[in-house]
């Protein structure tokens, strides 16, 4: 059973600690680590951004993200090397709702390494444990096949496709929407047990 806490609220900016990665609070002073991932092509087409990033306008933007109260931003450290990998957060608070939006994005070398699958785990986890959210949601794109693995893997489910929701390059490119519930999570604590294989008895 996960132990109940009152909300916090998105002000406060914790870090999370696992076996593999520790969350933070992500500052100005990350965007070197950050930058080939905000730079890289491969990234940028899966995560669907747009433009070049400036790194005057990153910094700017980074330096804001410790008096958000809307969102929270967390750079994702690997805890063997010491090194930012990636971040993460929670955005579009819906406080009325109980609800926000989810993102992670890593530098290019980091995935396969189970980085994204913990750190997903540890800020989803905080999000129902400590803010007292009952939903969490995020789209992935049809190319990203590998991210939904991801997200399957900590019990995000997937809820319908919006259809050509990006334009990438002259190619329109659906996005599944998917979800997790916070009486799933308190079901599975993000490890739901593994779906059957077609055909499979299940009684």
């Amino acid at each position: 059973m996960v132990e109940q806490h009152p909300p916090v609220g998105f002000r406060a900016k914790p870090t999370l600690t696992g076996e593999l990665v520790v969350l933070r609070p992500v500052t100005a002073d990350d965007v070197p680590a950050l930058a080939p991932m905000l730079r890289d092509a491969e990234v940028t087409r899966l995560t669907g951004s747009h433009g070049e990033p400036d790194e005057v306008r990153l910094r700017a933007w980074y330096a804001t993200r410790g008096r958000e109260d809307g969102r929270l931003d967390l750079a994702v450290v690997e805890r063997a090397t010491g090194e930012v990998v990636g971040e993460a957060a929670l955005n579009n608070w819906d406080r009325a709702n109980e609800s926000c939006g989810f993102r992670i994005s890593l530098v290019p070398g980091a995935a396969g390494r189970g980085l994204g699958t913990e750190a997903t785990r540890l800020i989803v986890g905080h999000g129902f444990e400590r803010l007292g959210l009952h939903r969490i949601s995020l789209e992935v794109y049809a190319f990203n096949p590998r991210a939904r693995r991801v997200y399957e893997k900590v019990g995000f489910v997937a809820e319908g496709v919006l259809r050509d929701a990006l334009l990438w390059q002259g190619e329109r490119v659906d996005a599944a929407v998917m979800s997790i519930l916070r009486p799933e999570w308190v079901r599975h604590r993000g490890r739901p047990e593994p779906l059957a294989p077609a055909g499979a008895r299940t009684s």
